[in-house]
């Protein structure tokens, strides 16, 4: 149980901040929660104003850990972005729109209640044809019908957070998975086949569509998904696509574009809450937390932020020492609190932008690494090296790990 928390326990800084949305959070939403007696009715009225219902669906990438060993940031890039402008366009044909940004190899979509399921589930197995033809990776594709929460260009809500997490770590590629209350909303004649596929916690009963009607190509849309990269970037990565082979353009387009840098990413635990609209705000503000600690820590440790999103915090530095020395700084302070956390950190290229709307986002295989190191496989409260940043620091408490990831071993350095 979180305690309860004042306006006045954060940095002034925090809420001056021009944005609404800084890194994925919505910072206004939780102001107006700070100020409030911090009950349930006062969590309810909050969200009852952003409260939306339809289809959550949520896409992943299968196979990428390998692919990053074998592929330049570049190459891995230009693979990942088919999948997604596939999403996109045949998802915006039949009224979805795009949620977030879509800097990584995940999408998200929401569906408007009105959509009917079965046109949904028609245009989730076009996708799935298109990319099957088209990529080089192959993806998963979750979805869910159900209320959510709106707010500042993202979804929230324990429903969501559950069919992104199921589409992240337990849906294969070329899979189409839904949950009961889409499977509800067919009609009886459908004509889609429908294997039952276990339980998913918040979520219920789970259906892999195997066949059925598809959509109609002539409907989808040229538009471009939510990228986050600069007209100029975006150009030279669309040329780039039909030149995988080309080395030099790779490392033209590497040279440009990349920076080398040590990224620290930091995952909190959730807390929980008798209410469930209490504890997404509790959640809410253990994630001002983190980016409170970003302010007032990251100049001393010469670094930079690059987004503070629901339990995740990622952050760059140019020096390993000082990002090891920001990462216990930053364990440290969040277990004062009664935080736990897991921390990765990797160096190599990485891709940093700056976002449309405020704030930043990043690309690169440290990031994958980082990930795989303490959310896939780390454990709570303890903080992981990669080999590369293990040799470049002085760390001799450090133990070594090896884990296997997607078909790959990682050696790790765990404190």
């Amino acid at each position: 149980m979180v305690t309860k928390l004042a306006r006045t326990q954060y940095s002034p800084a925090l809420f001056d901040l021009a944005q609404d949305i800084v890194g994925g959070l919505p910072l206004r939403l939780l102001e107006r929660w700070l100020e409030s007696d911090q009950t349930e009715a006062d969590a309810m009225r909050l969200l009852e104003a952003c409260r939306v219902t339809g289809y959550n669906v949520v896409s992943d990438s299968t196979g990428l850990t390998r692919l990053t060993a074998e592929r330049g940031l570049m190459e891995i890039l230009a693979i990942i972005d088919q999948p997604k402008a596939i999403v996109h366009a045949l998802g915006t044909a039949i009224g979805g729109e795009s949620v977030g940004i879509w800097a990584a190899d995940n999408t998200q979509m929401f569906y408007p209640a009105a959509v009917a399921a079965e046109r949904l589930l028609a245009a989730l197995l076009t996708v799935q044809d298109e990319v099957a033809r088209r990529c080089e990776v192959k993806i998963g594709l979750a979805a869910h019908f159900g209320d959510f929460y709106s707010a500042s260009g993202g979804l929230y809500g324990d429903e969501s957070d559950a069919i992104e997490e199921l589409a992240e770590n337990h849906i294969g590629g070329d899979e189409v998975v839904v949950s009961e209350a889409v499977v509800r909303r067919l009609p009886p004649a459908h004509g889609f086949t429908l294997v039952a596929r276990g339980n998913a916690a918040g979520l219920g009963a789970l259906w892999r569509v195997t066949d059925g009607p598809r959509l109609s190509l002539g409907t989808s849309t040229s538009r471009r998904y939510p990228i986050p990269y600069s007209d100029a970037f975006y150009a030279d990565l669309v040329r780039f696509e039909g030149r995988l082979g080309d080395r030099e353009l790779a490392r033209e387009m590497t040279a440009k574009y990349t920076q080398h840098k040590v990224v620290v990413l930091v995952e909190r635990q959730a807390q929980d809450a008798d209410s469930r609209a209490v504890a997404l705000f509790n959640n809410l503000s253990l994630s001002a937390t983190m980016k409170d600690a970003g302010l007032r820590h990251l100049d001393e440790a010469h670094g930079v932020e690059v987004k503070v999103s629901g339990p995740l915090g990622i952050y760059t530095f140019d020096d390993p020492a000082r990002a090891l020395a920001f990462a216990r700084t930053f364990r440290r302070e969040l277990a004062a609190g009664g935080i736990d956390c897991r921390i990765g950190v990797d160096l190599g290229p990485v891709l940093v932008f700056d976002l449309a709307g405020g704030g930043k986002d990043i690309a690169g295989m440290p990031v994958n690494i980082a990930s795989k190191m303490a959310q896939d496989r780390g454990e709570w409260g303890k903080l992981y090296l990669s080999d590369r940043v293990h040799a470049r620091v002085d760390a001799p408490e450090f133990r070594e790990r090896r884990f296997h990831v997607s078909g790959v071993e990682l050696r790790a350095f765990e404190g």
